[in-house]
């Protein structure tokens, strides 16, 4: 069964936060927006929750920032690296000049503060249980897509621009015919939840010991979210070696958390596998279609850039494609208008990769000798003030954000909330 075609000027596949961000900034400049997210509802576990401290800014300047007071968070103020028992380095995120710290907010509640938002403005169309089918073609461009809907009916949308935000597994990018060069990382994670304790602090830790580390981080309201990494394809093994096994393997990296894995982490149901890997799509774009976040360039959960690198995408493209249409010569926006946006961009995520990428190979040495040369380059790296600019490079570094652009945005949002 199919719908008459429906049109609009932006369809976004994918509404998770570059969709539905970039949907609501698009809708209060004027723009008609509809956006398909395939999932039901936003009532779904989500991993990377950390909001960088410069993304904080910009949502604030945006007029996000009653809402996120609104909900509340949870400050996280620093980050500390123990390798094989010692604390070899920490990092205060309150010394950076960027005037605030990363936060921790559920994702569901960050998307539902965009889609409120996006709501207020008559162009804006979040829908539910709306799955991606294929691309609509036609002489040679991008026009839209066929969409089906959770009754099971389908629905071709024309668009000037489509917008693939679906993740790492893109299906837009699929049907676009645009190939990813998969690079896969030497481990991957199995991540859980624990009860925080009241003593545990802000901080996030890094812990360390040979070829085996445990991302432990302070999570909103009252929780710590733990990954822990393991060898490639080893989660068959693992399983094979029995739950006890991992537990002990989990207690053994952290002797801290022994007592709340005993009585809390109590199947491998309470656990979540995460597969590692890059994504460097060569070409982001096609005529009438444009690729963002993990879709265009997947990023590994180090330093949990991806939700960040998202928001930069939906920020830095609003006024791009806002000019484009506003331009009105051609029925689709063009791969030339957005030449620009890509290449920026692409500059800044290729710099956060090779940043991760230096960061596993870290954490990947299991030899005596790397060892030892590691927590010494940690611990000298401690001690100087160069290390707050080398991850101020890629933790603050959204700020290639043309403030003119930002400031438009901000103008153009009577309904969202006061910029505070």
């Amino acid at each position: 069964m199919s719908d008459a075609t429906v049109h609009t000027d932006v369809l976004i596949i994918g509404g998770g936060p570059a969709g539905a961000l970039l949907g609501q900034l698009l809708a209060r400049r004027g723009i008609s927006v509809l956006v398909a997210e395939r999932q039901t509802n936003l009532e779904r576990e989500f991993r990377g929750e950390t909001i960088a401290a410069p993304s904080v800014v910009t949502l604030r300047r945006l007029g996000f920032g009653p809402a996120l007071d609104a909900h509340g968070y949870l400050r996280t103020e620093g980050v500390t690296m123990r390798m094989e028992g010692r604390r070899v380095m920490h990092v205060d995120y309150r010394r950076f000049a960027v005037g605030t710290v990363p936060i921790d907010i559920p994702q569901p509640a960050l998307i539902g503060m965009f889609i409120d938002a996006g709501r207020t403005s008559p162009g804006f169309d979040y829908q539910f249980g709306t799955t991606f089918t294929r691309l609509v073609e036609q002489d040679g461009a991008i026009r839209g897509a066929w969409l089906r809907r959770r009754d099971g009916s389908t629905v071709e949308v024309r668009a000037r621009l489509v917008v693939g935000a679906d993740g790492r597994f893109s299906k837009v990018r699929h049907g676009a015919g645009l190939t990813a060069d998969v690079q896969q990382m030497a481990r991957d994670f199995l991540s859980f939840r624990l009860p925080r304790p009241p003593e545990w602090g802000l901080q996030a830790e890094l812990v360390i010991s040979r070829d085996r580390h445990l991302v432990v981080l302070p999570t909103w309201p009252d929780s710590l979210r733990i990954g822990a990494n393991l060898p490639k394809r080893s989660l068959g093994a693992l399983r094979k070696a029995g739950f006890d096994a991992f537990r002990s393997m989990v207690t053994g990296l952290d002797p801290r958390l022994a007592p709340l894995v005993a009585e809390h982490l109590r199947s491998w149901d309470d656990t979540s596998f995460l597969e590692i890997f890059t994504a460097e799509v060569p070409q982001w774009t096609r005529d009438g279609l444009i690729l963002i976040g993990d879709a265009s360039h997947t990023c590994t959960p180090i330093l949990g850039q991806g939700v960040n690198v998202a928001i930069q995408d939906a920020v830095c493209l609003a006024p791009v494609v806002a000019e484009a249409l506003a331009s009105g010569n051609d029925p689709v926006v063009t791969s030339a208008q957005l030449a620009d946006f890509v290449a920026r961009r692409r500059r800044h995520k290729a710099f956060v990769t090779k940043f991760q990428r230096v960061q596993e190979s870290a954490l990947a040495q299991g030899g005596t000798v790397g060892v030892l040369a590691r927590r010494a380059r940690y611990r000298l790296l401690d001690v100087l003030p160069l290390k707050y600019r080398i991850f101020g490079s890629v933790l603050n570094a959204p700020h290639e954000i043309d403030p003119a652009d930002l400031a438009e945005d901000v103008r153009a949002s009577p309904g969202v909330g006061t910029a505070d």
